[in-house]
């Protein structure tokens, strides 16, 4: 993530496309408010999440007539969050005054049905658990969500419109065909989907989009100090959560993060980028995904992913 695009190359770089890909985005928008009787937009606070509600505003909201989305936003917080994400996502819900829920792991914990195997295990894993139990809750029938097929293979392998059946769990080998954008959207009692309208943007769309839209997000995404320590090529924040072990010694760095997730899971990578403009070039620049960078979660194996969506991950 250190190398770096000629900057005149952003003024030659086409953004055209993006037109293309939102149309799709608020396209599949309002196909899920009009198949589905109660579907929800999953909403983190993340780059992705906020890309996904700017659709959803211009879907649905209008300058002179007003209206709103016509369905709430719903947040798995593990606890583990950083703050600044948290509080960005209370901030943009309340300064749309859309309907958050947030339904969180720890009270899964306490119900019994999440068991950490050791105090220190991240809870990441466990959000598919609170996530199901939120969807029984409130009989959801349709899941939005911010995943894109370039993050991870398990996702490539994704329909738009993916089908979960009675238990939540994601079949690869049983999604229905997607053709000329006609989507089979049935489903039987219990049974959901979960969408994804920004599932063919890449991560230098996303943030060309940012750019364009001049989107706010978290400070986060952008450089700043802040302590690490190197881990199996990774840079890991230093916290309290994520402490230094015997041996180590923590350096302080100017980072930003690609991605955002758990803190016990997510990590930073050296960048300078102090705008969405600087990112893009970054971007440009980049060898390695998003996740591949920054997630210590997808180390574990090639199917880990794979095997977490199978139990209801996103």
């Amino acid at each position: 993530m250190n190398a770096r695009t000629e900057p005149q190359l952003l003024g030659q770089l086409s953004n055209a496309h993006l037109d293309a890909l939102e149309e799709e985005a608020i396209f599949i928008l309002r196909e899920v408010a009009a198949a589905f009787e109660r579907p929800t937009l999953l909403f983190s606070g993340g780059k992705d999440s906020l890309v996904l509600l700017k659709c959803a505003e211009k879907a649905f909201l209008d300058k002179e007539r007003g209206g709103s989305i016509p369905y709430p936003l719903l947040m798995i917080d593990t606890g583990h969050n950083f703050h600044e994400v948290t509080d960005f996502r209370d901030y943009r819900a309340k300064q749309l005054g859309a309907n958050l829920i947030v339904r969180n792991v720890e009270d899964s914990m306490k119900r019994g049905t999440v068991r950490l195997a050791h105090p220190g295990e991240s809870r990441n894993v466990h959000q598919s658990v609170t996530l199901l139990e939120a969807i029984d809750e409130f009989r959801f029938d349709a899941l939005i969500g911010g995943a894109r097929r370039d993050e991870e293979k398990a996702r490539a392998k994704e329909r738009i419109f993916s089908h979960r059946d009675a238990f939540g769990q994601w079949q690869p080998k049983a999604q229905r065909p997607e053709l000329w954008t006609l989507f089979n959207t049935r489903i039987q009692p219990g049974e959901h989907f979960r969408v994804f309208p920004i599932s063919n943007w890449t991560e230098l769309d996303v943030w060309q989009y940012i750019e364009r839209e001049n989107i706010e997000l978290p400070s986060l995404y952008y450089a700043h100090q802040r302590k690490v320590v190197e881990r199996k090529g990774l840079l890991v924040p230093v916290t309290e959560l994520t402490p230094l072990r015997d041996g180590e010694q923590a350096v302080e760095k100017t980072v930003r993060f690609r991605t955002v997730g758990d803190i016990t899971c997510t990590c930073p990578v050296d960048s300078p980028a102090m705008n969405a403009a600087d990112v893009v070039l970054e971007t440009l620049a980049a060898d390695v995904s998003e996740r591949g960078a920054t997630r210590m979660d997808d180390k574990t194996s090639d199917a880990s992913m794979e095997k977490r969506k199978k139990e209801g991950y996103f």
